[in-house]
């Protein structure tokens, strides 16, 4: 077993031992000696190319983008635009008003590259909007393997500045995406379970289980084996390597001792609740996701979190910078509690624009964006160099369905959250005008990621300005 280091701590500095890896957090003892806080040359170590991109997609849009009623009522898009909007009490978004200066909300854009384009595709847009949503492309309609759609923006960016890490990008979901012939209209179930695109024609796959995404970030180093063999120790990984661990402690100020005991007590506490969640689902008892693995929680707010802290873990140690993140599959019919609702997921997306079933599925909605302050605190409270990984981070969340009683794909909700090292000043609701591409938003956000000789994307129609004063009253759209 060895720790790889220096006179000072490079970047990228792993602990290994048998069937474990850990890559360390960001310390101050990574920066030369010499080169101080605020200088150019210690700040290029976590600015420039090192802003974290998170993009997570919502299937079935929002009650919010309903026009009889829920955008009337401002359930998404605030009455005013500009840096003096409202998240009023029954918004889906009012559980992030504690997170406006982080906020950016970007209001009636369209999706139009998943709508029909010929009669035969009509009906079917449930199994070809998730594979629009980052590729803002218009997926041929084939069930067989000449599928092809488009580039994903994550990838794209992943392809330029993610080489430089272990990982250049992680994908994730949270459900089940194995449908065996669940996919209709003639799309191939690739368009359906698949977020992120290498290239037209390669579909990533996606993790849903911790356990899997766990062992891809802490257990690489080792062979299969000797991972099962060190799980069924029950014994943490960090016990695997607890010497070289106190060696490389040992040499640290107290500053970087204080964020490697947290960073450490975070993987333990993670590997624990999988452990947990895996020991109550083989116990024989009755599950509600029966088809799930053992590492996959029953509870839809648990898996999120575990899922939440493997992301910001991955971003801390510098193993990836690019992750996607699939929160639903179309035409679900998964039920959840917590929301106070007792409708299924896709049957309540399909309200009939009665004003009280709106209200219903605004409720779901609520819930499932209620999700995301864990993650902004966790992304918050987590510093990389002088900043919190929020401040360096873009988190995009949005979805390729508007209104999903009409299947309709304009006027679709988008929102960002941090401030991109710089990118974003957040506090501010754009609201674009009629017939603004949902692409324009994203070309923006590739070229404050530094991808800034790219001229279009998807179906744009040029940038959009992500930090105007005054919005109403500027093109956003071109």
């Amino acid at each position: 077993m060895e720790f790889i280091t220096g006179q000072h701590l490079p970047r990228r500095t792993f602990i290994r031992g048998v069937g474990a890896t850990l890559a360390l957090p960001f310390l101050d003892a990574m920066v030369p000696a010499g080169r101080l806080w605020g200088s150019t040359s210690a700040k290029s170590l976590t600015e420039g190319k090192g802003t974290r991109l998170i993009a997570i997609e919502e299937v079935h849009g929002l009650a919010g983008c309903n026009r009889e009623h829920g955008a009337t009522k401002f359930l998404f898009a605030p009455e005013k635009a500009g840096r003096e909007f409202e998240i009023i009490d029954e918004s889906a978004l009012v559980s992030l008003r504690p997170y406006r200066e982080h906020l950016t909300i970007i209001s009636n854009t369209d999706v139009r590259n998943a709508e029909a384009f010929t009669p035969p595709e009509i009906g079917g847009d449930h199994f070809r909007s998730s594979a629009v949503f980052l590729t803002q492309a218009h997926p041929k309609q084939t069930q067989g393997s000449d599928i092809f759609c488009g580039t994903s923006m994550d990838q794209i960016y992943a392809q330029r500045f993610g080489q430089e890490t272990p990982m250049p990008s992680m994908q994730f979901c949270i459900e089940n995406l194995d449908q065996a012939g669940g996919c209709t209209y003639n799309y191939s179930c690739a368009y359906t379970d698949s977020l992120s695109w290498a290239s037209p024609t390669e579909p990533l796959p996606m993790i849903r289980d911790p356990r899997v995404a766990f062992d891809l970030l802490f257990g690489a180093g080792g062979t299969e084996a000797e991972r099962a063999a060190r799980r069924a120790t029950r014994r943490s990984i960090l016990d695997w390597i607890s010497g070289e661990v106190s060696s490389v402690q040992r040499t640290l100020g107290a500053e970087d001792a204080r964020r490697m005991d947290q960073y450490l007590t975070n993987v333990r506490e993670l590997e624990r609740r999988i452990q947990m969640v895996e020991g109550r689902n083989s116990s024989g008892e009755e599950r509600a996701l029966p088809e799930a693995p053992a590492g996959v929680p029953d509870s839809f707010t648990e898996h999120m979190q575990m899922l939440f802290d493997i992301q910001v873990l991955a971003l801390e140690t510098d193993m990836t910078r690019v992750i996607s993140f699939k929160t639903g599959r179309d035409a679900q019919n998964r039920v959840f509690p917590d929301s106070e609702s007792d409708r299924p997921f896709h049957p309540a997306s399909h309200h009939g624009n009665r004003e009280e079933a709106v209200l219903e599925f605004n409720r779901i909605n609520q819930f499932r964006v209620g999700q995301l302050p864990y993650l902004i605190d966790k992304l918050k409270n987590t510093m990389h160099g002088e900043e919190s990984l929020l401040d360096q981070s873009v988190v995009l969340w949005g979805s390729p369905m508007a209104d999903a009683n009409l299947h309709n794909h304009r006027r679709a909700p988008l929102f960002l959250l941090g401030h991109g090292n710089g990118m974003l000043e957040g506090n501010l609701h754009i609201k674009a005008p009629d017939g603004t591409p949902m692409a324009n938003a994203m070309l923006s956000v590739l070229h404050g990621l530094g991808v800034d000789d790219m001229h279009e994307f998807g179906d744009s129609t040029g940038p959009m300005a992500l930090n105007q004063a005054d919005p109403a009253t500027t093109d956003a759209g071109t």
